[in-house]
């Protein structure tokens, strides 16, 4: 059975990544369906591979069920993405956070 879980995955960059000028990386807050979460987590690095990122890292906070279980507040949008990675069988990316390098001035 596909469940959908919770990535936070970190980018470094690389040549024709789409990143913003100045950014040294981002994070991405990923919906990945699978069927359990190091399935998800490889289609995940995957799909952003092809897209021509560079993953460095990846944090799972589990499926739907255990991140209430652990007391995060999940809203309805944030849902209805849940439930477009489950149906679709994909990855979406919900989110993205550039890093800056703090050494340089903006």
């Amino acid at each position: 059975m596909q469940q959908v879980f919770t990535l936070l995955v970190e980018v470094g960059r690389k040549k024709g990544d789409g990143l913003p000028e100045g950014v040294t990386g981002a994070a991405l807050m990923c919906y990945a369906s699978g069927k359990d979460q190091a399935e998800a987590v490889r289609e995940t690095v995957a799909v952003l591979k092809q897209a021509d990122l560079a993953p460095l890292d990846v944090t799972g906070y589990g499926t739907l069920e255990d991140r209430l279980a652990e007391g995060h507040e999940i809203g309805d949008e944030e849902r209805a993405l849940m439930d477009r990675a489950r149906d679709e069988n994909a990855v979406i990316i919900a989110q993205m956070e550039p890093f800056f390098d703090a050494d340089k001035k903006a």
